[in-house]
């Protein structure tokens, strides 16, 4: 039987990183067992570049990344080949010695939309509408983590202070104007990408460098249902308020028990020997 490398592919806020103190001491299990058997571990979430770089510092991770809900990925120079990664047809960009992928539709065009649906009544506001400090207070991240959560490029998170069926007109209208509406700890919009589609580019890559794989995908929210779809494994941790999010039945979903990284722990010593 031929070996198969495995590839984890995780999102941050509520399953790496705790959703109420933004740490992550209770995957250091985890993170040890994958550095011991040599398994990237590729961050997957809505967070923005500037917030994911510090992250990796932190994680002392240098493996590819994927931005603001597949918006984007990010591959170190000379990760993979660079043939393997030009034939990838979509658009590139040089970012200092990375090069990004550019999946999702550009910023200022989802806050024009943003501002559109404001005109027509909808009760929105995004990210882009608030400072620093008010972001910080509506998330509870520290101020210099919403500093850099407001560096968008590819994803407006955005509050909505209306009724459910109101909350149905929204999401039909941003449908009318050719993007998409995600719900995770705030709205979303975005273009035409998403967190599966951006893992299934990567597993492409990671095939063509590594060869047979099994993939893993960690995450707490809807906003992670598209990357479950595209993985071997998926695993839905415990949210905040230790339930499981109603989550599709998928081939291979996993619920395991923990909240945030201490399920994500649990995962990990259970899939990766």
């Amino acid at each position: 039987m031929s070996h198969r490398s495995t590839v984890v592919f995780s999102d941050l806020d509520g399953t790496l990183l705790d959703a109420r103190s933004y740490t992550f001491e209770a995957a250091l299990p985890g993170l040890e067992r994958l550095r011991r058997a040599k398994v990237p571990l590729v961050i997957c979430t809505s967070k923005s570049r500037a917030e994911i770089e510090f992250w990796r510092k932190g994680l002392n991770n240098h493996h590819p990344y994927i931005l603001e809900s597949g918006g984007g990925i990010v591959v170190p120079e000379g990760y993979f080949a660079p043939e393997a990664v030009e034939s990838i047809p979509v658009c590139k960009e040089r970012i200092g010695r990375d090069i990004l992928l550019v999946l999702g539709t550009p910023y200022s065009e989802l806050r024009r939309a943003l501002c559109e649906l404001r005109d027509e009544g909808f009760p929105v506001r995004g990210v882009g509408d608030m400072d620093a400090r008010e972001f910080a207070e509506l998330t509870g991240l520290p101020l210099e983590q919403s500093r850099l959560a407001k560096q968008r490029a590819f994803d407006e998170p955005f509050t909505f202070d209306g009724s459910e069926a109101r909350l149905d007109e929204l999401v039909s209208s941003i449908a009318v104007k050719g993007l998409r509406f995600s719900r995770g700890r705030l709205y979303h919009i975005t273009g035409n990408n998403d967190k599966g589609q951006a893992v299934r580019i990567l597993t492409q890559l990671y095939r063509s460098k590594l060869g047979d794989l099994f993939t893993i995908g960690l995450g707490d929210s809807p906003l992670d249902f598209p990357m479950f779809e595209s993985v071997e494994r998926a695993v839905l941790v415990q949210n905040a308020s230790g339930r499981h999010d109603a989550c599709p039945d998928l081939p291979g979903l996993w619920r395991v028990d923990g909240i945030g990284p201490a399920g994500w722990t649990r995962a990990i010593l259970m899939l990766v020997p």
